[in-house]
C-alpha cells in the first residue's frame, strides 16, 4: 500500500472513530438521565416499548377495528360514518337452510370457503406433518451431503409465497412445462388448472413443497434433542429400528410435534397469497378459501362489504381459537408438556 493510500485509511479510520464516539456520547447523554428517572428495572419496558407500539399499532388497533366493522353495516369506510347493525352481518352468515349444502345458505359462498378450507387443512397438515417428520427422520441420519440436502429442504421456504405459485403456474398451465413432457412421452395435454379436482390437488402439493422445510428443521431439532443413550440401551436390549421408533422417538418428539401441528393448521387456515397468485380462488370456487373470501368481499367486490368481511375474519379467528386450544389441551391430557 502506498503512502497516501495509508494516510487515507487512517484518516477514514480516524473519521468512522470520532463518528461512533460521538454516538456513544449521544446515546449516553439520552440514556442515562432517563435511566436516573425511571430506575434500572424501568429501562427494561423502555428497550421493549418501540416493539409494544409497532404491535400497538399494526395488528393490536387493527383487531380492534375489526371487532367495531363486524357489528356496523354500510359501505362507507371510516368508522364514524358506519351505522352499528348489532349481530346482523353475523345473523345473515349463519342464515342457512342446511350447513352442509352451501347453495341453501344465504352467504353461499363463505360456505363453499369454510368447506374448501375444512377439507385443504385436513388433507394439507396430514401430508405435511408427515412428509415432514420422515424426512426430518432420514436427515438425521449419518448420510452423505446431510448438510447440503437440509438447505436444499428449507430452500423453498425463503421464496415469496407469490414467486412460488407463479414458477408452479408456469409449470402446470395448458403449454406448461409439465404438459411439454407428457406430451413428448406420447401422452395428451391435462387440464391442470382448469380442472377442479387437479386445481385443489396442486394447491396441496404446492403448499406442502413450500412449507415442508420449515416444519422438517423443527422436527429435526427435536430428535437432536433425544439422547443416543436411549437408542444404544434399546439396541441393547434386542428392540429394532421400528421398536426404537415407536417407543422413543414418537413419544419423546411429541411435544415438538405439537408445536409443528399448530403451527401448520394456523398457517393451513390463513392460506390465502399463494393460492390467490396461483388459481384466484378456481376454476369457479373449487380453490376459494377462507380469507380470499373475506378479501373479495371487503375489497374486490364493487359493495365493499367491509362489516360481513370483519364478521367472516372473526369467525375465522375464532375457529383457529378454538383448535388451537384443543390441540394444548389434548397434549396436555396425553401427558404431552
Amino acid at each position: 500500500m502506498t503512502r497516501t493510500g495509508r494516510l487515507l485509511r487512517r484518516r477514514a479510520d480516524h473519521l468512522l472513530t470520532g463518528f461512533f464516539n460521538g454516538l456513544v456520547s449521544l446515546v449516553d447523554a439520552i440514556m442515562h438521565p432517563l435511566q436516573n428517572w425511571v430506575g434500572v428495572r424501568g429501562m427494561a419496558y423502555i428497550f421493549v416499548l418501540p416493539n409494544l407500539l409497532i404491535f400497538g399499532v399494526f395488528i393490536l388497533f387493527p383487531m380492534l377495528l375489526n371487532f367495531y366493522y363486524a357489528f356496523t353495516g354500510g359501505t362507507n369506510l371510516f368508522p364514524d360514518q358506519r351505522p352499528f347493525v348489532g349481530m346482523d352481518n353475523l345473523t345473515r352468515l349463519f342464515e342457512c337452510g342446511d350447513f352442509l349444502v352451501p347453495n341453501s345458505c344465504r352467504e353461499d359462498l363463505f360456505w363453499r370457503a369454510a368447506a374448501n378450507t375444512f377439507v385443504f387443512v385436513i388433507l394439507q397438515v396430514t401430508v405435511l406433518v408427515f412428509i415432514a417428520l420422515v424426512t426430518a427422520l432420514i436427515l438425521n441420519r449419518n448420510i452423505i451431503g446431510r448438510g447440503f440436502f437440509r438447505s436444499v429442504f428449507f430452500y423453498p421456504v425463503l421464496l415469496s409465497p407469490v414467486v412460488v405459485a407463479l414458477i408452479w403456474r408456469w409449470i402446470l398451465q395448458q403449454d406448461g412445462l409439465l404438459n411439454a413432457l407428457i406430451m413428448a412421452l406420447g401422452g395428451e395435454r391435462v387440464a391442470f388448472l382448469t380442472s377442479a379436482q387437479w386445481a385443489q390437488f396442486w394447491v396441496i402439493v404446492i403448499s406442502v413443497w413450500a412449507q415442508m422445510g420449515f416444519y422438517t428443521l423443527i422436527l429435526l431439532a427435536g430428535l437432536q434433542a433425544i439422547p443416543a443413550e436411549l437408542y444404544e440401551a434399546a439396541a441393547m436390549d434386542g428392540a429394532g429400528n421400528w421398536q426404537s421408533f415407536w417407543s422413543i422417538t414418537l413419544p419423546l418428539l411429541m411435544p415438538t410435534m405439537l408445536v409443528v401441528l399448530v403451527l401448520s393448521m394456523i398457517r393451513a387456515v390463513q392460506v390465502f397469497d399463494q393460492v390467490f397468485a396461483f388459481t384466484g380462488g378456481g376454476p369457479g370456487t373449487a380453490t376459494l378459501y377462507m380469507v380470499q373470501y373475506v378479501y373479495v368481499t371487503g375489497f374486490a367486490n364493487q359493495t365493499k362489504e367491509y362489516g360481513m368481511a370483519a364478521a367472516a375474519s372473526l369467525v375465522m379467528a375464532l375457529v383457529l381459537l378454538l383448535l388451537t386450544v384443543g390441540q394444548l389441551r389434548l397434549g396436555r391430557t396425553s401427558g404431552i408438556s
